[in-house]
């Protein structure tokens, strides 16, 4: 009974667990979705008329970035260990002081605007008319330090679809907005809320209506016999209201798809911007890799040539270690008869440490075997062999007084 009651409890954690994260990729599949359809929108209408604080679509695209930018966003803990909420413009005030010319100072410093919720609505509209969100939101993404440290994990800027949202906001460049900072719009006391159904119009096409033209039809006849197909009239009458809205409509898609037009070359311009710059510096990595691969080969072979210099002059140093080692045992045993026998030795080290590379291990070395040499002759001449006594020389013939 204990193990059925044990998986069981680990058999509704896991369904807990999974339906949590379906609940999860489902909002933000849903954000991002109706953050595309509202940025549409805010073009198709820009096409008409000036975008201001009392354009619906605007209002909607506003509630919609502020609930993507909140979603998921970390309350901050007091002192006492108590979380309070926190606003999105404690996140981008961190993660965008890197953009160049940021606004940032300018709202923080801004009298009418006290809340942290109303600072970030005041963010987006000063962004929005200086076209630099995308910019915005893009450098925040790549701060991703502070972006964990601000978000839980499953937020939005965390997962893929962020990169997905700073695409999405280029286009609104396209666009010029015109905002009153000193407006209702930026009031901090209320959340802001998405109005879903300008996205939730169901079209239906010709090949529905026909169909159920043809089940009205069928259900006519079988319920009474006196309802004949004759006597149903057609469905639709085209009057020229009717062809001036058909007409209005095909326009406004016209317009649409003209927008969408510049949208997307507006943004292939950008990545094949941002893809010859990757070219460029790939290019240039390229050749530092191939200028240092270069550089090692040339080092590699001065360092096998100089080892095999070295290993050279170590065998001349050993043979000259050799010779100095037999003269000097020739010096200590030598007789005056052998003098000059020595002093042959000595004249054959002296071709030879002269023939060698004047090198300034050579030359030390010659220096201290000459340096044993002269010491060694000089103990010579101190003995008695080499010395005349006083008492020949005072008995030599040559030298005795007339």
């Amino acid at each position: 009974m204990a193990s059925r009651s044990l998986g069981g409890l680990s058999g509704s954690r896991g369904v807990k667990k999974s339906l949590s994260a379906r609940n999860a990729a489902v909002e933000r599949r849903n954000l991002i979705t109706v953050c595309r359809f509202s940025v549409k929108t805010l073009i198709d209408r820009s096409c008409f008329e000036t975008i201001d604080d009392s354009s619906p679509e605007f209002n909607n695209f506003a509630a919609i970035l502020e609930q993507i930018l909140s979603h998921r966003l970390k309350g901050q803990v007091t002192w006492f260990g108590y979380e309070s909420p926190r606003s999105f413009w404690d996140y981008i005030r961190v993660a965008c002081r890197k953009v160049s010319q940021n606004c940032i100072c300018s709202i923080e410093n801004m009298e009418n605007v006290n809340s942290s919720r109303a600072k970030g609505r005041a963010w987006i509209r000063v962004a929005l008319m200086e076209k630099h969100l995308s910019e915005y939101i893009s450098t925040a993404l790549r701060d991703f330090k502070t972006t964990r440290r601000f978000y839980e994990d499953g937020a939005i800027v965390l997962g893929e679809e962020a990169n997905m949202l700073a695409g999405m906001l280029l286009g609104l460049n396209a666009i010029d907005f015109s905002f009153c900072l000193k407006g209702e719009g930026l009031d901090g006391n209320f959340p802001a809320v998405i109005d879903y159904t300008p996205y939730l119009k169901f079209t239906q096409s010709s090949d529905s209506i026909s169909s159920d033209e043809e089940e009205l039809r069928t259900l006519g006849s079988s319920g009474s016999e006196s309802s004949t197909p004759e006597n149903v009239g057609p469905p639709f009458i085209m009057d020229e209201n009717s062809w001036f809205n058909k007409c209005k409509r095909v326009k406004q898609k016209y317009q649409l798809t003209l927008e969408q037009k510049g949208y997307l070359e507006e943004l292939l311009r950008l990545r094949e911007n941002q893809l010859s710059e990757s070219v460029s510096q790939n290019k240039i990595l390229l050749q530092r890799i191939e200028d240092s691969d270069l550089a090692h080969k040339l080092e590699k072979e001065q360092l096998e040539y100089i080892i095999v210099e070295l290993q050279d002059q170590l065998k001349s140093y050993q043979s000259l270690d050799q010779l100095s080692a037999e003269v000097s045992l020739s010096q200590t045993s030598l007789d005056p008869g052998q003098s000059q026998e020595g002093d042959g030795k000595q004249d054959i080290l002296n071709l030879i440490t002269e023939g060698k590379e004047d090198t300034p291990s050579l030359l030390g070395l010659c220096g201290s075997l000459t340096s044993v040499a002269s010491y060694k002759s000089l103990t010579s001449l101190k003995s008695n062999d080499y010395l005349a006594s006083p008492t020949t020389e005072m008995t030599s013939p040559g030298l005795t007084p007339s």
